[in-house]
C-alpha cells in the first residue's frame, strides 16, 4: 500500500471498538503505511477534513494496549446518514477530494448496519465513476444483528456486563426474603433484534438461579400474558427478575415504551430512540398487583464497561481490525470482515472478506429455535453460541485505583 490510510467510527460505541482501531493501526504499520489517519467524529467529520494522525496518540505497544482498554469511541462517533447518490454527487465527491487532498489510499469505517451502508455507497460510487479509493467495513455492534459474520465484535463483552449485571441483581434482589417479592424489570438495549437481552440467560449457574423471564422483540408481547406471568411468579417466589427488551412490541405494532409515550424521538437514520419500558412495566404491574417493583436500565452502561470486557471479543475486534488492512492490502474492496466460527470444543474462529452488499441494511435476529417455547427464555443452543463469546479478561491499567484510558485531545 503506497498511500495513506483512515479509520473512523460510527454509530453506537463499544466496550471494544477502539481495539479494531488499534488492529487497523498496528497492521498498518507493520506493513509500512505513511500515515495512519482517523476521522473525528466519523464520516461527518471526515467531510468537514476533521482529522488526526493516530501517531500523535499513539507511541508504542503501550499505548496500543492502553487504547485496547478504552471504552467508547477513542476517534469520536456520529450517526450521520450519507444521502442517496443520485442528486447528491457533490457530497461523494467531496469525499474523494479529501482522501486526494490528504493521498488517503483507503478509508476502513467500523461499525453497524448504517455504517456498512455508508461503506457499500462509496465503493459503489468508486466503482461507477473509476475511483482508485478501496474502502473496507469493519464490523462492531453490540446488538449483534449484522448478517453473515457469525458474531460482531462488542457484543461478547456487552452480553459479559449484561450477564454479570443480571447476576447481581438477582443476588441483591433475594436478599430481603420478604412475604411478598420485589418484581425488578430490567430493561436491555435491542430495537429490532434480541441479542442483548438474550444474554440475561447467561447468568444462570451453580451458584444462580437466573432470571424468571426474558422477553424479546421477536416475540410479540402480550400485556395480559405478561401480567399472568408477574402473578403466578409473586405467588411462587420470593424474588422475581425479568429481563425485557426495549424493543418488544405489542401487537398492532407499536413499541411497548411507545404505550406510555407517543412522541417518542427518532435520529437520523429513522430509529426511535426508546426507553422506559421496564418503567412503564414496573408501574403496571404495582397498579395491578400492589406489589412492590423496581425499573432498573442499562442504558449505555452495557457498551461502555470496558472494565468487564471480555478478552475474546478484544483479541477478535483487534483482528477484524488488522485484517481489514490485510485485505485492503491485497486489492480488496467494498467489503466487509466477517467472523468465522470453526468450532465450539474448543472455540475456534476465523476470518472473511464478504461482499458488503449482502451485509449492508440487513438485520439478523435471534434464531427462533433458541427461543423457548413459551417465548420467555433461551435454550441451550443459544447458551453453547453465547458463551465462548464472553471468556477471558484483559485487566484494565489502574492509576489511583481507577482504569486508565488513552484520550484524544
Amino acid at each position: 500500500m503506497k498511500g495513506n490510510i483512515v479509520v473512523g467510527q460510527s454509530g453506537g460505541p463499544t466496550a471494544v471498538i477502539n481495539a479494531s482501531v488499534a488492529g487497523v493501526y498496528s497492521a498498518a504499520k507493520k506493513l509500512g503505511v505513511k500515515k495512519v489517519y482517523g476521522m473525528v467524529h466519523g464520516i461527518e467529520g471526515f467531510l468537514e477534513d476533521r482529522l488526526c494522525d493516530l501517531d500523535d496518540y499513539i507511541h508504542g505497544e503501550a499505548d496500543v494496549e492502553l487504547l485496547k482498554r478504552t471504552p467508547s469511541a477513542f476517534l469520536g462517533s456520529c450517526r450521520f446518514k450519507m444521502p442517496k447518490i443520485e442528486g447528491h454527487e457533490d457530497v461523494y465527491e467531496k469525499v474523494f477530494e479529501i482522501m486526494e487532498k490528504h493521498d488517503i489510499e483507503c478509508l476502513f469505517y467500523c461499525g453497524g448496519n448504517d455504517s456498512m451502508d455508508t461503506v457499500k455507497m462509496l465503493s459503489d460510487y468508486a466503482a461507477a465513476h473509476n475511483k482508485p479509493q478501496r474502502f473496507m467495513g469493519v464490523p462492531k455492534t453490540i446488538d449483534n444483528d449484522l448478517p453473515v459474520t457469525d458474531h460482531c465484535p462488542g457484543y461478547g463483552s456487552a452480553a459479559k456486563y449484561i450477564a454479570t449485571s443480571i447476576k447481581e441483581i438477582i443476588r441483591d434482589n433475594e436478599s430481603f426474603g420478604a412475604k411478598k417479592p420485589t418484581i425488578c424489570i430490567v430493561e436491555i438495549m435491542g430495537r429490532n433484534a434480541g441479542w442483548l437481552t438474550a444474554a440475561a440467560a447467561l447468568a444462570k449457574g451453580e451458584d444462580c438461579s437466573g432470571v424468571d423471564a426474558i422477553y424479546l422483540p421477536e416475540k410479540t408481547f402480550d400485556m395480559d400474558a405478561f401480567m399472568d406471568k408477574v402473578k403466578h411468579l409473586a405467588e411462587t417466589k420470593s424474588s422475581v427478575v425479568i429481563a425485557v427488551s426495549e424493543g418488544v412490541k405489542i401487537a398492532d405494532g407499536r413499541y411497548v415504551c411507545e404505550v406510555a409515550n407517543e412522541n417518542v424521538p427518532v435520529d437520523a437514520f429513522g430509529h426511535k430512540q426508546m426507553s422506559g419500558t421496564a418503567a412503564y412495566l414496573a408501574q403496571q404491574i404495582a397498579a395491578e398487583t400492589g406489589l412492590k417493583t423496581r425499573a432498573i436500565e442499562f442504558s449505555t452502561l452495557q457498551r461502555a464497561a470496558t472494565h468487564m470486557a471480555s478478552l475474546t471479543d478484544i483479541n477478535e475486534a483487534f483482528q477484524v481490525g488488522a485484517d481489514a488492512l490485510k485485505a485492503a492490502n491485497d486489492g480488496k474492496t467494498g467489503m466487509m470482515i466477517t467472523l468465522d466460527r470453526n468450532g465450539d470444543d474448543p472455540y475456534q474462529c476465523g476470518t472473511s472478506a464478504y461482499d458488503i452488499h449482502a451485509i449492508a441494511n440487513v438485520e439478523r435476529p435471534v434464531p427462533a429455535e433458541w427461543i423457548t417455547e413459551d417465548g420467555c427464555g433461551l435454550n441451550e443452543g443459544y447458551e453453547k453460541y453465547a458463551r465462548p463469546l464472553i471468556m477471558g479478561e484483559l485487566t484494565p491499567m489502574m492509576v489511583n485505583g481507577l482504569p486508565r484510558h488513552l484520550v484524544r485531545k
